[in-house]
This record gives structure tokens, sequence and C-alpha cells, in this order.
């Protein structure tokens, strides 16, 4: 399969919004708006050049994860699949350019930033997928089984798990109204396979 994996440094322009796909499996998605610098001789500086604007896109622990760390304005390096998109609105096309994020994360060239383990995932994971899932796992979070139940707050105490204090308390909420009581996190990704939901 050919694929275009890209590496983007720039700035998130928008706040991450965080929805699921009818299937259940998290997504977030941001705007991420990279800047060209570039020095000027005539000027003897530098001056900043185009701005090109992408919409990135996380999946699963990652889109968790993103809810958590991310804010607008922060400068971030984000890693993953480009993809353009192209339609036609009357007669006028129209393109987007995609990021399908594998590894996003704060520029520590402009700043600091300390890293906090999510649960499970430090130890006894074997080989964490890009998406965020535990290999072979069937999409569940790092180090759980996917059939793992998600104790006696259903889908709510699932969230909590899969993504450990990442996960905001409305967010919780809102799990907690969509789905049936005692579905696993494992229930929620099955069958769903990559980013392409």
């Amino acid at each position: 399969m050919n694929e275009t994996q890209v590496t983007v440094i720039g700035n998130v322009a928008t706040e991450v919004t965080y929805a699921q796909t009818p299937g259940g499996v998290p997504v977030a998605n941001f705007r991420l708006a990279s800047t060209e610098r570039r020095y000027d001789r005539a000027r003897d500086g530098w001056v900043d050049g185009e701005t090109q604007w992408m919409t990135v896109t996380a999946w699963r622990t990652l889109a968790g994860h993103l809810i958590d760390s991310l804010a607008k304005g922060d400068p971030v390096v984000v890693s993953g699949r480009l993809r353009v998109r192209e339609w036609t609105e009357g007669e006028v096309k129209r393109s987007r350019v995609e990021i399908d994020a594998r590894s996003v994360g704060h520029d520590l060239s402009r700043g600091t930033a300390r890293f906090s383990w999510a649960p499970g995932a430090r130890s006894g994971s074997p080989g964490v997928s890009p998406g965020g899932s535990a290999g072979g796992s069937g999409g569940g979070p790092p180090g759980r089984a996917s059939g793992a139940a998600a104790g006696p707050e259903g889908a709510a105490g699932a969230a909590g798990a899969a993504f450990g204090e990442a996960v905001p308390g409305w967010i919780v909420d809102a799990l907690r109204g969509r789905r049936p009581a005692g579905a696993g996190v494992g229930a929620v990704a099955e069958g769903e396979s990559g980013g392409d939901a």
C-alpha cells in the first residue's frame, strides 16, 4: 500500500473537537497552521512565508490524549498519513489537506512540556499500534484485553479506563447516555479498522 507519510511542524489553530463514529470509535480533530520561516538577506532577518492549513484527525486512544493535552495556539509536531480530499461545489473545485495522525506532540524547540504516562501504556502492553490499540487486542486501550468488562459504570467506566484521566467528565457523561450499560471497550471497536471509519 502506497501512503504518503508526513511530519508537519505548526500551531494548533482551533480547539480540539471530540466525537465518536456511529460504531463508537473515538475521534478528535483540529486545524493545524504551518507557516514557513525563511531568512531574507535583503531585510537581514527572518520573515514569514505562506501559511499551509491542514485538518488533523486522531483516532481511539490518541483522540482522548489530544483532548487533555492540546490547546489552541500550542506549537506541535504532527506525524501521519497525508490525504488530499477534492470535491466540486457547483462549478468550483475545492480541496482540503488532511493528516490522519499517528503521533502528535508539543514542539519542544519552542517551550517545555512534562510527559505523563497513560494508565497501562508503560508496562504490560505489547506493541501499542499507531491507532492506539494494543497489538491484536481488537482496539481496546493499551494493556487491557478487548473483552474486558467495563465495570459497574458501563460505557462511562470503559471510557475512563481507556483514556485514564485524559477524558474530561463531560465526555464520560455523554458516553454514559449513548451506550447500553455493560458495553465493554472491546465491543465498541470490534470490527473497526485503522482510521477509516
